[in-house]
């Protein structure tokens, strides 16, 4: 359920390398460092390791979902969870288990990348070309600079490591906090030398090029960082989508139904996305999410889309993406807010599809196209050019068989600023997106506190009560145990 998919990176390094040894690749667990890294397989078998945390790791799982859409406007808990309920009503505590699973997962992810950047120049190996081995380093440092950008996110300035190490000496692991400036410097640097080393493509096999770094997912990667960094640079992020735009891999939105209904992963409009398989290699994400009708199981399920939700789909008579990404079924659990009586019906997130017996061979985007059009349209529209800025969002919404924008909704920065927000919304419900928008728009606080949502077993408000303060989440209470040179986020 967990491993990447290295079906596909072996058949990517067998067509790469024309070399019948490298069929012997081994997971990272069995090439360690201890066995030391000598040869071109073994430095493939640590990449396949650094790519397997986007499965292994919960937060790509789907506690994404939960930090940005549950936490968010976008929907509720669901289930029956204590801490996920804390994390919907905006009462996050250093002790949340979650908190420390992500950081820890998360810096899993980063020391699996260091690894290889670290070794990669030193493999002396016939079998790995120069060419190879530059891929493999921008691979790695891509992979680093995502996950650099998921901590800044959620947490701000964090330590960084830069290097791989198994040291137990408090120099090496009591790290302190770098400023989020710091942090942002880093991932940019580490994009800038991925970008550069990387291919558009490894081929014309879309199950290669959407499984792995390419220079697309490296540009489209430092147009998000320059757009959400404290300072956002837009010329750069106009910059960056530009050389997406033109890159060989030909990136084209598809159909959006066709985005989600499972059958056409690794698509036109894909940049990189998880490779679950299904089976041993499978998704356990929507077996917590989709209704009975399609899991088989009778439970609460978590992510509940919220009314707000589907007032803003309904509003903008918005058919096509509400019925890709939500579902309304009868079930027989009482929901606090949208029927207090079993049999009621209420909304699922759909984006996922096929439950799978928690090993689903459905999928999240990494980055895909239709994000980065949106993001082109911020970027115009911060740059004064709104007219050009009007033409990109009408490209999403033409593709969704929603007319062109108003002269009310484009009347100026202000108001066209809105309504970019709006369709980030309706077009990015379940991506792990909602959160990020709304921090970066400077509207969460605002948001949040103007949101009504009533509990229906008692027929109140929720008070969520944000504040600046909770734009960031407490640094693991575990992990500053364990690390005194860490200090607390405002609480």
């Amino acid at each position: 359920m967990k491993k990447f998919n290295i079906t596909i990176l072996l058949f990517t390094i067998i067509t790469i390398s024309s070399c019948d040894d490298f069929l012997d690749l081994k997971p990272i667990s069995e090439e360690t460092s201890g066995n030391g890294y000598e040869t071109g397989s073994q430095i493939e078998a640590a990449l396949v390791g650094a790519y397997e945390s986007f499965q292994s790791a919960e937060y790509y799982v789907w506690d994404n979902i939960l930090f940005s859409d549950v936490r968010a406007d976008n929907a509720y808990a669901g289930g029956d969870n204590p801490e996920i309920f804390s994390i919907d009503k905006l009462e996050v505590t250093p002790t949340n288990s979650r908190l420390f699973r992500n950081w820890s997962n998360i810096y899993n992810a980063i020391a699996k990348a260091n690894l290889v950047i670290d070794n990669v120049d030193e493999i002396n190996d016939p079998l790995l070309n120069d060419v190879r081995k530059q891929q493999i380093k921008g691979e790695a440092y891509f992979l680093r600079a995502y996950h650099y950008f998921t901590l800044v996110k959620l947490w701000g300035g964090v330590p960084l490591i830069t290097n791989y190490s198994t040291s137990a000496e408090p120099s090496e692991v009591n790290v302190p906090r770098a400023s989020t400036e710091e942090v942002y410097a880093k991932i940019i640097e580490d994009l800038q030398i991925a970008a550069d080393l990387l291919p558009d493509t490894y081929g014309s096999d879309a199950n290669i090029n959407k499984a792995r770094a390419t220079s697309g997912a490296a540009n489209g990667l430092l147009a998000k960082v320059y757009a959400q960094k404290p300072n956002p640079d837009y010329q750069k992020v106009l910059n960056h989508i530009q050389l997406v735009e033109g890159s060989a891999a030909n990136y084209t939105l598809i159909n959006y139904a066709n985005l989600f209904d499972g059958n056409n992963y690794n698509n036109a409009e894909s940049i990189i996305e998880v490779q679950y398989l299904g089976g041993n290699e499978g998704n356990y994400g929507p077996q917590l999410l989709l209704p009975p009708s399609l899991t088989g199981d009778s439970w609460r399920k978590f992510v509940t889309p919220s009314h707000n939700l589907i007032d803003a789909f309904d509003e903008q008579a918005d058919n096509v993406r509400k019925n890709a990404s939500i579902k309304f079924e009868s079930v027989q659990w009482v929901d606090e807010y949208w029927g207090n009586a079993i049999g009621s019906s209420i909304p699922f997130s759909y984006k996922w599809k096929i439950a799978g017996g928690f090993a689903s061979s459905n999928r999240q985007y990494l980055l895909r196209l239709g994000d980065i059009i949106l993001l082109k349209a911020e970027a115009l529209n911060e740059l004064d050019q709104l007219e050009p800025a009007a033409t990109e969002v009408n490209r999403i919404r033409t593709r969704v068989n929603l007319p062109d924008l108003t002269a009310s909704q484009k009347s100026s920065k202000t108001v066209l600023r809105e309504t970019i927000l709006k369709e980030r919304r309706l077009e990015l419900f379940q991506e792990g997106h909602r959160w990020d928008d709304l921090v970066r728009y400077n509207q969460i606080v605002l948001t949040m506190n103007n949101l009504i949502e009533i509990d229906l077993r008692n027929g109140n408000p929720v008070n969520y009560n944000m504040t600046q303060a909770k734009i960031l989440l407490p640094i693991p209470q575990q992990e500053r145990d364990r690390n005194p040179a860490l200090t607390q986020n405002p609480l």
